[in-house]
C-alpha cells in the first residue's frame, strides 16, 4: 500500500468511527454528561486515569466515581472537606483504589488552586511541538504535595519511557475539535498538531500491520515512531487516526 493509498484508507476509517455512535461504548461518554468546562475536564481526567481493562467496567466505575463526587466533580474538588473523602475509601478499579482516588481529588484541588487548572498547567510547559515534556512536568506538579508513593504509578511519565496512553487519550478528548460531537475541543492553548496517539495493544497491533510502526514494545520510543508516521499523513491533526487504528483493532479485528 502506497502512502497515498494508506492515507485514503485511514481517512475513510476516521470518518467511519469519529462519530457520536462511538460514544455509546467508549469512556468518553462520561465527560459528555457535563456542560461546564471544569466538570468536563475533571471527569475526563479521572475517567482516563482508570481507562484500562474491560470497557464496560471502565464506564461503570467511572460513573461510580461521578456519583461519589455528587455528580459535581469541580465543586467537589474545590470545596470538599476532609470528612467528604471518607465515602471514596471503598472505591476500586483494578489497582486504582480508594487511597488513590482520595489523593487524586487532593491533587486536582492543588492543580486548580495553585496552578490555575489542568489546561494551564499542561500548556505552561509546552514546547510547541510535542507534549511529552508537558506531561512529565504536569506529573511533578500533581505530586508536589504529600502523597502515597503507590499513587504515582497512575500518571505515566513519557520521559521515563512510557507511551502514556491514558493521559494522551485525555489530551485528545480536550484538544481535538468537537465538529463531529466526539472530542470536546475546549482547550485552546494546545494545538491538535501537538498531540500524540493513545498507543495501546489495539492501536499498536494495527499500526504494525499497516507498517506505521516497527518497534515491538508499546513504549515512548514506539510512540515517537508512530507520531512521526502519522504526522506524514496529517501534520495538523495526526491523532484523528486514533479512531481508525482503534476501530480497526477493536471492532474489525484487523
Amino acid at each position: 500500500m502506497t502512502t497515498s493509498e494508506l492515507k485514503e484508507f485511514l481517512d475513510a476509517k476516521v470518518l467511519q468511527y469519529n462519530r457520536p455512535t462511538f460514544l455509546e461504548t467508549d469512556p468518553i461518554s462520561i465527560p459528555h454528561r457535563f456542560q461546564a468546562k471544569a466538570d468536563i475536564e475533571i471527569s475526563a481526567f479521572l475517567t482516563a486515569t482508570i481507562a484500562w481493562g474491560n470497557r464496560k467496567s471502565i464506564i461503570s466505575n467511572a460513573n461510580r466515581m461521578m456519583e461519589l463526587l455528587d455528580n459535581a466533580p469541580h465543586d467537589f474538588v474545590i470545596n470538599h472537606e476532609e470528612k467528604d473523602l471518607d465515602n471514596l475509601k471503598g472505591f476500586v478499579h483494578r489497582t486504582f483504589n480508594g487511597e488513590d482516588f482520595i489523593f487524586f481529588i487532593k491533587g486536582l484541588a492543588h492543580i486548580y488552586k495553585k496552578h490555575n487548572g489542568l489546561e494551564e498547567t499542561i500548556a505552561e510547559y509546552s514546547d510547541g511541538n510535542f507534549l511529552q515534556f508537558s506531561i512529565s512536568q504536569f506529573k511533578k506538579c500533581f505530586f508536589e504535595i504529600q502523597h502515597p508513593l503507590r499513587t504515582t504509578k497512575h500518571i505515566s511519565d513519557p520521559l521515563k519511557g512510557s507511551a502514556a496512553k491514558r493521559i494522551n487519550m485525555f489530551l485528545r478528548w480536550m484538544v481535538r475539535d468537537n465538529s463531529t460531537g466526539v472530542d470536546f475541543g475546549i482547550w485552546k492553548k494546545i494545538a491538535p498538531s501537538q498531540l500524540s496517539c493513545p498507543l495501546d495493544v489495539h492501536s499498536g497491533n494495527v499500526a504494525r500491520k499497516l507498517k506505521l510502526l516497527k518497534r515491538k514494545q508499546n513504549d515512548a520510543k514506539a510512540l515517537a515512531e508512530l507520531d512521526a508516521n502519522l504526522r506524514k499523513l496529517d501534520p495538523n491533526d495526526p491523532v484523528k487516526y486514533d479512531f481508525a487504528l482503534f476501530g480497526l483493532g477493536v471492532f474489525e479485528r484487523f
